[in-house]
């Protein structure tokens, strides 16, 4: 079995739309690791903020079929197929990493580079997996946020999945 550890994004019908990918997830995976839920500014487009969070969960499923699954599960959730790379979306669910797979495997990027990138995709991961190394760099997740220095602002919002309190606003 691997160990996925997955982005999930939407800004669109926002909390919604987190909670009905979370449901999906754990109907087909079992149980989840769930960081808390941050809100983000959109990266590469002017539009309405984001919420982020990362899940863990352990699966047999092989890349190319879990790839194949997260795509249908954007699409059942309204994600329109031909909408541009950076535009308003109902729900984004990116493979991040998938046990310590390096390269680009059945057409999924591996690990995915955002996680070196964005706040808002290595700072859920610190909190679930803080001290899982990146496959590539062999920094732990919680080193690696640590000496994050891009400048991207993300703050915890409050948000309740299955009458459990997930994160929290903070003041």
């Amino acid at each position: 079995m691997a160990r996925v550890l997955l982005g999930i994004g939407s800004n669109v019908e926002r909390y919604r739309h987190v909670g009905l990918a979370l449901d999906a997830l754990q109907n087909a995976f079992g149980e989840l690791s769930v960081s808390p839920v941050y809100e983000s500014e959109p990266v590469g487009f002017s539009g309405s903020n984001f919420l982020n969070l990362a899940v863990g969960f352990h699966t047999e499923l092989q890349v190319a079929e879990l790839s194949r699954l997260l795509k249908q599960m954007e699409l059942d959730f309204g994600r329109r197929p031909d909408a541009p790379r950076f535009s308003p979306r109902t729900l984004d669910l990116d493979i991040l990493t998938y046990g310590d797979e390096v390269g680009l495997v059945a057409g999924v990027e591996l690990p995915r580079g955002e996680i070196l990138k964005n706040a808002f995709v290595l700072k859920p991961l610190a909190d679930i997996a803080p001290e899982t190394k990146h496959p590539v760099n062999g920094k732990s997740y919680s080193e690696l946020w640590q000496y994050y220095a891009a400048d991207q602002k993300l703050w915890p919002v409050d948000f309740i999945w299955q009458e459990r309190q997930i994160s929290a606003a903070i003041g």
